[in-house]
């Protein structure tokens, strides 16, 4: 048996640690040493050290701790559902997996067409009609079906074209205005990282945007990025700073090679901001483009709502600068309504 001395030495320790609690979550880890304490001293053999009996209880409380942590993970939010539901299908040979939104908005206002870039093409400038068709293709394709560096990890390569149709043009045969072509290349990776008990994620991309007109129309630039997703629940924020290439200044406006568009970065922006929410059918994006140096930038919302089938309800809002690439420096208030065929949450 223990002696005495030894009894009252455990007692003014568990002691103290009562004294000491000030929280719920202190005081249970109390309770745990309290409990440890004494279990334990009625299992010592005698001539057991009343330090051995407070280290063993203070390695094996921490284990405890440890195991319940890693078991109580945050639940998987909307984002890794997504994923989790590509994965199934993303291999097989006659599936696209979606990239960002597919859609078709069949009515486009705008409060400023923009005029002057056409100013050079007979009969345009003043033929463009304020309101017009827009539609969306996006698709990506992951390398890997095992980890390159870490658990759940992929590469993927992704294209997305959009296009602005003046359909309700009959003067100037209705043209396709202006079509943008992005292809990217991208790496994304989950992180240990749980704030607030949320899922995040990493993302680091390439992207090349072009809109593959010919001079003086041609507008193209190259960027790199990296992105941060943070996930719970149905809720998703994202930031995504990015870095231009730079391209050799023209000396030559109708040159083909250099920099068509050198100050892209004052309109559209050095990074975004969004933030998603999904609420049964119906989901919310709002994102925020800003220009460091400038001020400048855009804002969008998008929500989508169920309709039949496969088709979803599609509305979206954009203030700002660089609806399209030839655009960019173009500010402008556009509202759609359409049909889209898939979600990004």
């Amino acid at each position: 048996m223990l002696s005495k001395f030894n009894l009252l030495f455990i007692l003014v320790v568990t002691l103290i640690f009562s004294l000491s609690g000030r929280t719920q979550f202190v005081e249970k880890k109390i309770t745990e040493q309290q409990q440890c304490l004494l279990d334990r001293i009625k299992d010592s053999e005698a001539g057991t050290k009343v330090t051995e009996i407070v280290d063993w209880c203070k390695d094996n409380l921490s284990k405890e701790r440890q195991s319940t942590k890693a078991k109580q993970k945050p639940q998987p939010g909307i984002v890794t559902k997504r994923l989790k539901s590509e994965q199934v299908s993303q291999f097989d040979p006659y599936t696209l997996t979606p990239h960002r939104r597919n859609y078709m908005l069949p009515v486009l206002t705008t409060t400023n067409i923009n005029r002057l870039q056409y100013s050079d093409l007979e009969s345009y400038e003043q033929r463009l009609e304020d309101y017009e068709a827009k539609f969306q293709l996006s698709f990506k394709v992951p390398f890997n079906k095992s980890k390159l560096l870490f658990e759940d990890d992929r590469l993927f390569f992704g294209f997305t074209v959009s296009s602005w149709w003046q359909v309700y043009s009959d003067g100037i045969s209705k043209p396709f205005r202006e079509t943008n072509y992005m292809p990217e290349v991208f790496y994304v990776t989950p992180t240990d990282w749980h704030p607030f008990e949320s899922n995040t994620a990493i993302v680091i991309g390439a992207e090349h945007l072009s809109n593959g007109r010919s001079q003086p129309l041609s507008r193209s630039w190259n960027r790199i990025y990296a992105q941060f997703i943070a996930e719970k629940g149905p809720f998703v924020f994202t930031l995504k700073p990015w870095l231009r290439i730079q391209e050799e200044e023209k000396t030559d406006p109708l040159e083909s090679s250099g920099d068509d568009n050198p100050n892209i970065e004052d309109y559209v922006g050095n990074y975004q901001f969004s933030t998603a929410y999904r609420d049964g059918d119906f989901e919310y994006i709002f994102r925020l483009n800003h220009a460091v140096e400038t001020g400048r930038g855009s804002a969008e919302l998008n929500w989508t709502f169920p309709l039949w089938g496969k088709f979803i309800g599609y509305t979206s809002l954009f203030t700002g600068y660089g609806d399209s690439l030839i655009d960019y420096n173009h500010k402008q208030t556009r509202f759609g309504v359409g049909i889209a065929l898939n979600n990004i949450l």
